[in-house]
Formats: C-alpha cells, sequence, structure tokens
C-alpha cells in the first residue's frame, strides 16, 4: 500500500498524450520463431547492460524466456527502478509500463512494445468519469469524509485523481491494510477499479454488509441514499478472465479429483474466492505451487498463461487450469507479439525509441510507502 502526495495537481487531469504511436513494420509480421530469437538475442547482445527485459506473469513463453524479470506488475517496476539499464522493456499492459515511468529515474525510457496493450479493466475507470461520479457521491454523503481507493491496475491519471482527494493506491496483496487505513483516516471508501477485489476485501474485514455498488453506466440505478447509508463504495469495474470463473469449475475439479487444491486470485467473484482452498496474488500463486510437496494437484483460477507456466517451471506438481480449456487469456497482454518486442530491441540498437511511455508531469506522484 502506498500513500499518494502530488504537488499543485492541474484541474484537468485528463489522459497524458503520447507521441509517434506506431504499428509493427509489415517486415516484421510474418518472423518465425526460430529467426525471431536469433535477432532478439543479438539485438540484446549489442545492447548488454542498456536494457532490462520485464515479462508480467500473465505474458506469454515467447516473451518471457527474454525476460531479465518475471513477477507481477508493481514488483517488475521495483525491478526497473533498482535497475541500472537506460531502457525498461515492459512486457505487460499500459498502466504497469506507467508505473514503472513513475518510479524509474528520469533518465531510464520505459518502452511498451505494443500500444495496444491496455487494460481493459482500467478503462473501466477513466480518470474524467470518474471525476464527474465523484462529484455526485460527495453530494450523496456531503458531511462524510470519503477515501478513494485505486487498485494498482489503473491509470496513472486516475491515480493522480485519488491523491488530489488524499487517497490511496494498494496491490492485491494489501488492499485490507488500505482499507484499514482509509478508515482511521475517515467514514467511507471508495473503492476502484475492480469490484471484486473490493468485496473480498470487505468480506476479509467483516464489512461484507456495509457496500453499495457505483455503476457509472446505469445512470437510473444510482441510489443516493444507500451510498449515503454505506461504508463501502464499489466501482462497476471487474477484470474480464477473472470474472469468468464460476463455483461449478470448483465443483467439477473436485469432483475429478478429490484431493485437488484449489487457489484462485482475489479479482474473482466472491463466491469463487469463498469456494476455493486459497486466495492470492499471482506472487503467492506462484510461491504456493513452488512449495507444494511432489505429486500435489493444484488448480489455478487465473490467466492461462501463468498456468501454463507454472506447468513448465514445476513439473513434479500437477498443475491444471481450473476452467479448463475455457480458461482465458488476457486480450491485453496478448498484444505484446514477440514480433514487436524484435522490432523495439532492434530499433534501439540501432539508436531509435519507439512506444516510450512517459506519464505527464503534472500526474507523477511521490509515493510514500506506510
Amino acid at each position: 500500500m502506498v500513500k499518494m502526495e502530488t504537488a499543485e495537481l492541474d484541474t484537468d487531469l485528463s489522459l497524458f498524450k503520447y507521441d509517434n504511436l506506431e504499428q509493427l513494420p509489415p517486415r516484421y509480421r510474418e518472423l518465425g520463431e526460430d529467426e525471431r530469437t536469433e535477432r532478439i538475442d543479438a539485438a540484446l547482445e549489442e545492447l548488454g547492460d542498456d536494457v532490462v527485459i520485464l515479462g508480467h506473469n500473465y505474458q506469454r513463453r515467447e516473451i518471457v524466456e527474454h525476460a531479465d524479470f518475471i513477477g507481477d506488475s508493481y514488483q517488475l517496476s521495483k525491478e526497473a527502478a533498482e535497475a541500472d539499464a537506460e531502457y525498461v522493456i515492459f512486457g505487460g499492459v499500459t498502466f504497469m509500463a506507467e508505473s514503472a515511468d513513475i518510479i524509474t529515474d528520469d533518465d531510464q525510457s520505459v518502452i511498451l512494445p505494443s500500444m495496444e496493450a491496455s487494460c481493459p479493466m482500467a478503462g473501466m475507470a477513466e480518470a474524467l468519469q470518474v471525476d464527474s461520479a465523484w462529484a455526485e457521491i460527495t453530494a450523496a454523503a456531503p458531511d462524510a469524509d470519503i477515501i478513494p481507493i485505486t487498485y494498482m491496475n489503473s491509470y496513472a491519471d486516475l491515480k493522480a485523481f485519488c491523491a488530489s482527494q488524499g487517497g490511496l493506491v494498494c496491490t492485491s496483496s494489501n488492499a485490507h491494510k488500505a482499507f484499514e487505513y482509509a478508515f482511521d483516516e475517515g467514514d467511507k471508501v471508495l473503492f476502484l477499479p475492480d469490484k471484486h477485489l473490493g468485496e473480498n476485501t470487505a468480506h476479509r474485514l467483516d464489512m461484507e454488509d456495509e457496500i453499495a455498488e457505483w455503476d457509472p453506466w446505469d445512470p437510473e440505478g444510482k441510489d443516493a441514499d444507500e451510498v449515503a447509508e454505506s461504508d463501502i463504495i464499489l466501482w462497476d469495474g471487474y477484470c474480464q478472465v477473472h470474472e469468468r470463473f464460476r463455483e461449478e469449475h470448483i465443483a467439477e475439479i473436485r469432483a475429478d479429483n478429490p484431493d485437488a487444491n484449489v487457489i484462485v486470485h482475489p479479482e474473482c467473484r466472491r463466491e469463487v474466492v469463498e469456494a476455493a482452498d486459497k486466495a492470492g496474488s499471482t506472487a503467492t500463486i506462484c510461491e504456493t505451487v513452488a512449495n507444494a510437496a511432489p505429486g500435489d494437484t493444484w488448480a489455478i483460477g487465473t490467466e492461462i498463461h501463468l498456468t501454463n507456466h507454472l506447468q513448465r517451471w514445476h513439473p513434479d506438481v500437477n498443475v491444471v487450469p481450473l476452467c479448463g480449456d475455457a480458461c482465458m487469456d488476457c486480450n491485453a497482454m496478448r498484444q505484446i507479439d514477440p514480433n514487436y518486442l524484435t522490432w523495439v530491441l532492434e530499433e534501439l540498437a540501432a539508436g531509435r525509441e519507439h512506444n516510450v511511455i512517459e506519464v505527464a508531469p503534472e500526474e507523477k506522484l511521490s509515493l510514500i510507502h506506510i
């Protein structure tokens, strides 16, 4: 959990503008894996310590096999900040690269291989939209001190908005601590963008009866009285991958293998988390499988590429996808095609930068760990 401070934020927290956003050149579109791997290795050898590659847990094998660090989003941003590399190639999505740009040095450039890699959940709560909703929510509870908490899976301008209102940013691992801090400081919490993580956190704090949901797309569905009476207001956003899991998937796994253990991400629906043996972040999921006894079965309720990685990394553990062939990959992560990685690396080796992520100065934050 981090508390965010910002000095003299502009009132206009519009999305920052990127310059020279380019698509993959045609000559890179038909590369085969062998040629691509050879060219990536050659570019990396030429660049040496000037570049570091970050691979999110949800990335495909062809990306993570070239990564210097593999992990979840904020962990990877911290790795980038501690690296001496001039160039940080983030194999993730836009909000992750923004976080890396916020906490890395000014002389480091953060590059997202494909600008199409934009998280749908982050797009469900953009700052201008939240700014408008904030006026309605605070009007519904004019005497309450409402603390906004945004999940790390959100855009930089929304983080900046929360900063301007005395709010916090949290990860899936420390959301409960963010809630506890917010209730020490204020009366109510507005949590966004992931309603399922918010509900699971409220349950952990035994506050599941204190929830109101705010649907920004349903003007008639907002209940000012409910907002005024509730301690926790959940924004109606969700992860398309994690919302797909259902209780029946867990029942089917256990019917086929009564000794199976089930671990799911806390972005899953409340009833799925309740039915699982364990819930936790991608780091927790990885640690759980790494510490499993040989022969154990773990059904994984998260993005399919991480399940595939765990199968390769821990062949002595029976790692299975929770919903079988119906499990999804992340559409946004999929945009980081390894051919894009080849392109940006070869261009860097030639002295040309593409798809640099730069968070606007008025949105950059000083992050104070508490």
